[in-house]
């Protein structure tokens, strides 16, 4: 379905973060799910910046099928492939091949070689316990490694005797297979699941693992926790025996792969987990990209799709926004995460814009999963001035957008850190929310004093007020590293920001649209959205009174920068 689309793109950025080589994406059997998993590995790829390998199987796939998924995979920037044989068709009990199709994974491979030499990297799957379907085990045994030859890796199946394991390795070494072998770890989530899998793919259980999970069997936390706790002591009897690397199976669960590789201590270091501050692409086009407008910062997925068309992308500076290399951020359709249950669950049946706040002021304050503008809850730096956005949202100013000042924190540091090591990263204060127009020019008069703040200011139909010079690009985020140019990863743009306000007051209507057209809630959402301003700021002087004359006529969102990164106070207008 498409929410639990989204919910699988959530948990690949929260992935990411795990530094992982790359992440698998299966191929169902008969491939009938072939596009979706072509969509999955381009957007894990060019929106969350993750390496993936696509599962390719032979079931009920002709050649031109597979001619299909190889040209579509390599234009994606795919590079990686598990070439396997597959599992028969849903509600087939016999895996039989189809006219012009393969028969086996050795067939796959050999033809992929045939058609993009080198390319590809291309994995093949091997079973310490032998396969299931194959009673001879030497014939088994042999037919793998002549798969494995042909392979760059090995991904094995599921396990838990890890003695079987490092003397299946042993034998592969034996036989001249100098491929890495990732062993397959699949964390115990729950008892009766992982009975009912190690039975369907007969895997040996060790007898004390059986006997520890029976007096638990039916808490499943404590199944859970000594899943985990299993895992780790695996890995650790693997890395003893010169294991370098594993596959985990998360079936799409990340918690328990996190407990599990923080207690390896397999932490990725910020410069990888982080070379940026946002995820980079891995789309062929955008392998240069550096710069991108702090508006998407919370809609990542939305501004890679709305950009995909451009030649060019940002790197080093922004520059002109309206180079034709880098083309219009598109109208892309403006997706809105949530089914109606689930949202109403969230933000209620508001009748007052006092109950908008609370609504704001509570995700504000992390008690609150997502918003309309942030599918995800609050970033660990928006956290730390929670409390300040909490009281402005409560006083009628929503954000939906924002960032502390932060002045020359090292490169590593857990919370603001990014980039290459021994390095130092700047950030100013800015925010971003929506205002209505009496207590916009209540802020201006307010601000007027404040010599560093600049801000933009627009309403739904476009009307744009500023108290900027010039339509120049802001940095409001740098880094300075060993070796390198400064660093300038995130801006504040006034042209993209035209953009960003067409799908900022949309997402007010999607909104709007949980609720029946003539409720009270309805009418109050779509009343802000008409009427309301968007604004995005530093901190500059505000001292133009032909402005503060215009914004009495109109609601607009608005976004305030603080350019004094030092010494900021960006709520003290508030």
């Amino acid at each position: 379905t498409e929410v639990g689309l989204f919910n699988l793109y959530d948990r690949m950025e929260r992935m990411y973060t795990l530094g992982p080589e790359f992440v698998d994406v299966t191929w169902a059997a008969g491939g009938g799910s072939s596009e979706l998993t072509l969509q999955i590995c381009a957007t894990a790829q060019a929106v969350y910046g993750l390496e993936t390998c696509m599962h390719l199987t032979c079931t009920n796939m002709p050649r031109e099928k597979i001619d299909i998924a190889l040209r579509e995979a390599k234009a994606a920037g795919i590079q990686n492939i598990l070439a396997l044989r597959g599992d028969p068709p849903r509600g087939q009990l016999n895996w039989t091949t189809i006219d012009t199709g393969f028969s086996n994974a050795i067939d796959l491979v050999k033809y992929i070689r045939e058609q993009y030499g080198d390319y590809f990297c291309i994995g093949v799957a091997g079973y310490s316990e032998g396969h299931i379907e194959n009673p001879d085990s030497k014939q088994d045994f042999d037919f793998f490694v002549e798969k494995a030859k042909l392979a760059d890796f090995i991904v094995t199946n599921m396990f838990y005797d890890v003695d079987i394991y490092l003397s299946w390795v042993d034998k592969v070494r034996a036989a001249g297979i100098t491929a890495p072998i990732l062993p397959g770890i699949m964390p115990i989530q729950s008892y009766s699941g992982f009975i009912r899998m190690t039975t369907l793919s007969k895997t040996v259980v060790p007898k004390f693992i059986l006997d520890e999970l029976e007096p638990i069997k039916d808490d499943d936390k404590a199944v859970k926790a000594y899943g985990v706790a299993l895992a780790v002591s695996m890995c650790n009897k693997i890395i003893a025996a010169g294991g370098l690397g594993f596959h985990f199976y998360t079936l799409n669960l990340e918690k328990s792969i996190r407990l599990i590789l923080e207690g390896l201590e397999f932490v990725a270091p910020i410069d990888v987990a982080k070379p940026l501050p946002w995820s980079p692409s891995l789309a062929l086009k955008r392998e240069k990209e550096t710069v991108r407008p702090i508006f998407w910062k919370n809609r990542t997925r939305s501004y890679v799709l709305r950009t995909e068309s451009w030649d060019d992308f940002p790197n080093g500076r922004w520059g002109d926004s309206r180079s034709p290399a880098y083309g219009d951020i598109d109208s892309h359709g403006v997706t809105f995460k949530y089914k109606k249950e689930k949202a109403l669950s969230m933000w209620g049946h508001p009748t007052t814009v006092e109950d908008v706040c609370r609504t704001f002021a509570a995700f504000c304050k992390n008690e609150l999963a997502a918003l309309p503008w942030c599918d995800q809850p609050m970033t660990s730096e928006s956290i730390i001035i929670g409390d300040q956005l909490a009281s402005i949202n409560r006083k009628g100013f929503l954000t939906i957008n924002s960032q502390p000042a932060v002045d020359g924190a090292p490169s590593s540091d857990p919370v603001f850190g990014w980039g290459p090591r021994n390095g130092f990263v700047y950030q100013k204060a800015y925010l971003e929310f929506f205002v209505s127009p009496k207590a916009l020019d209540s802020l201006i008069k307010k601000g007027a004093s404040r010599a560093s703040l600049t801000f933009h200011a627009v309403n739904k139909e476009g009307d744009l007020m500023t108290n900027s010079q010039s339509d120049g690009i802001n940095a409001v985020t740098w880094g300075v590293f060993p070796g390198q140019e400064i660093i300038q990863p995130t801006v504040v743009d006034p042209v993209s920001f035209m953009a960003w306000k067409d799908e900022a007051f949309e997402l007010w209507m999607k909104w709007a649209s949980i609720y029946d057209e003539d409720s009270t809630s309805y009418k109050l959402i779509k009343e802000i959205s008409d009427t309301w301003f968007l604004v995005n700021g530093r901190l500059l002087s505000i001292t133009n009174a032909h402005l503060l004359n215009l914004y009495s006529s109109f609601a607009t969102p608005h976004a305030v920068v603080d350019n004094n990164y030092r010494q900021s106070d960006i709520f003290c207008i508030f």
